[in-house]
């Protein structure tokens, strides 16, 4: 059960990738697009945008910090 969840998180992510470099075939999007639920993509995006979000940031203190 647990590794059923795991994957079925992993589509989640992937599919939001992705859709981040916007290089996907229609079809494919639309079959990933049955097999998951709304709430679960929003969920993942707003972690993999919170991710990214958070290393940019991380790698600009290491920039100015290295520059003083």
């Amino acid at each position: 059960m647990k590794s059923l969840a795991v994957m079925k998180s992993l589509v989640y992510f992937r599919m939001v990738l992705w859709s981040f470099l916007g290089i996907r075939r229609n079809s494919a999007a639309y079959e990933d697009m049955v097999k998951v639920g709304p709430l679960g993509l929003l969920a993942a995006a707003a972690i993999l945008v919170a991710l990214l979000g958070l290393t940019l940031f991380g790698l600009a203190n290491l920039a100015v910090s290295t520059l003083e």
